[in-house]
């Protein structure tokens, strides 16, 4: 588990995930050519629980299957 700060909409926060959780993030956020910042302020714009950690975490799972879908 990693612990790292991120600002979001101007407010610095700390996030608590796994290492694959991270490498998954940054390379969603390669994919789109976009900081990984820019990527966690717009996965919690549109989060739907309370937990940034855990939107973070569905928003890698739901990557990942997009992926497994498009590959078939």
């Amino acid at each position: 588990m990693k612990k790292r700060s991120v600002v979001i909409a101007g407010h610095r926060t700390s996030v608590s995930l796994e290492d694959p959780f991270w490498t998954e993030l940054k390379a969603m956020a390669a994919t789109r050519d976009m900081p990984l910042a820019a990527l966690i302020e717009e996965i919690d714009a549109r989060r739907e629980t309370d937990n940034l950690s855990s939107a973070l975490r569905i928003a890698v799972l739901e990557d990942l299957q997009h992926r497994l879908e498009e590959n078939g």
